[in-house]
């Protein structure tokens, strides 16, 4: 009995025992239930269909970098670029960000090198997470004790930590992680046995503990593999194979970035950040059937659109929704939840100047948007600052001020108020007695969001 039966050219399940007596294939555990559901998000970089270095260009150790093309099949295996390390390091975090910080991912990398490179970088853009919870980012690979002491911890439903695992191929096989609900390529594969394995690592279902579905974040294009005839067809032995003894059932010849030729094998180049830049250029999302068909992919704004007039209905009931949100920031949050990233979107379409609001309505409704400002700016010329006075209508100037910058979702925190804009008006506690106590103040605060969106 096996979840994945090995058909290649060097291994035949088939060849050792025969034909399988009974098969039941992924396609069909998902459609009967058994099986999670999931969607891939497809994550393209600047560098992702090549890069060169310049003309004599040095690496970290001062070594000359070899002139030549890099691309995705290089990249922590003949080269490792430390800006590329931290671009998909911020794309995990930014989407556990929006969806759930304690979602269980395993993130796949080229070798136990690179996962622990992988697991600095998460470190580093999770530290908040990291100081509340020490082990929030493990590696989990072989030659890494800590690591294995974690594991037991990781699958396990009731430990919330750790969260984020990276790994090589610890986790690709014989491991039950339940609760996974996001698992990150970042490793080339070509086996379909092993891509089998890996997707098979977040299709376990819990109902109770609320999973549903799982997500894949491709940083590689590995999920081509899903188009392969052999992601879920019948059980077929390679005509290629030839049994007898001898061999070791593997391919001769090196893997990505192997030596060869015994011995220790030649440092890979390093790169630092200065040295080659990384950033996202674009992201689809694809969404499959149960039998891994494509069933549509979209650039992340039509995908926007969709999600956004699938959640919300027409404008009208858009704004209605906006209008009956207590903080703005659970709209953004319903969003996330459909893959939908505002701030990301906002970014990319050079638009981090307009609010969420606005942005939704122009990118879903075609309505011309407003700047930050140019809201502000109607609040002060209808005068509604004149219903208060003195330092409490200075809070709310200091406030309208803030919301040109940061945006609605930041200024409903009440750690705007420890800001150093407002610590003339001493502690939170005290500029709330100004709106006559807490309630006051949120009361003020309300009435001025309502106030910004009257117009447009």
């Amino acid at each position: 009995m096996t979840a994945t039966p090995k058909e290649t050219a060097y291994v035949s399940n088939i060849d050792y025992f025969g034909d399988p007596v009974y098969t039941y294939s992924l396609r069909q555990g998902i459609d009967d239930g058994f099986l999670a559901p999931f969607r891939v998000i497809n994550v393209q970089t600047n560098i992702g269909n090549g890069w060169c270095p310049c003309k004599g260009q040095l690496d970290f150790f001062g070594k000359e970098i070899e002139d030549r093309i890099y691309n995705n099949t290089d990249y922590d295996y003949n080269i490792v670029l430390e800006d590329r390390i931290r671009e998909v390091a911020a794309r995990i975090t930014y989407y556990l960000r929006h969806t759930d910080r304690m979602a269980k991912t395993i993130v796949f990398c080229a070798d136990e090198a690179a996962a622990e490179r992988m697991r600095h970088a998460l470190a580093q853009q999770n530290n908040d997470m990291m100081q509340k919870y020490p082990n929030y980012v493990v590696r989990i690979t072989g030659s890494d004790p800590y690591g294995k002491s974690q594991l037991d911890y990781f699958i396990s439903v009731a430990s919330p930590t750790p969260v984020i695992a990276t790994t090589s191929q610890l986790l690709s096989t014989g491991v039950d992680c339940k609760m996974v609900r996001l698992i990150a390529l970042d490793e080339n594969i070509t086996s379909m046995t092993m891509f089998k394995q890996i997707i098979g690592r977040g299709t376990r279902l819990r109902y109770d503990e609320g999973k549903r579905s799982f997500v894949i974040m491709d940083f590689r294009g590995v999920t081509r593999l899903f188009a392969d005839p052999d992601w879920d067809g019948p059980i077929i032995e390679d005509p290629g194979f030839e049994s007898g003894e001898g061999g070791d059932g593997k391919p001769t010849g090196d893997g990505p970035g192997g030596g060869g030729g015994g011995g220790d094998p030649a440092p890979k180049p390093f790169v630092r950040a200065d040295g080659c830049k990384v950033y996202t250029v674009q992201e689809t999302i694809a969404v499959y059937d149960a039998g891994g068909k494509l069933l549509k992919q979209e650039n992340i704004i039509d995908y926007t659109k969709e999600n956004i007039l699938g959640q919300f209905g027409d404008l009208h009931a858009f704004i209605h929704e906006w209008n009956a949100a207590e903080k703005k920031q659970a709209i953004a949050d319903v969003l996330a939840k459909r893959g939908v990233d505002l701030d990301k979107l906002k970014q990319a379409m050079k638009m981090d100047d307009v609010d969420d609001f606005d942005f939704i309505c122009h990118v879903a409704y075609d309505q011309k948007p407003l700047t930050r400002r140019e809201r502000a700016e109607g609040v002060k010329r209808r005068d509604f600052l004149s219903r208060y006075s003195g330092a409490a209508r200075e809070v709310l100037e200091t406030l309208l001020e803030s919301y040109k910058d940061l945006g609605i979702k930041n200024i409903e925190k009440a750690d705007v108020l420890r800001m150093k804009d407002f610590q003339k008006f001493g502690t939170p506690g005290r500029i709330g007695k100004l709106f006559n106590g807490k309630k006051g103040y949120e009361e003020a605060v309300r009435a001025l969001e309502q106030e910004l969106y009257k117009a447009g």
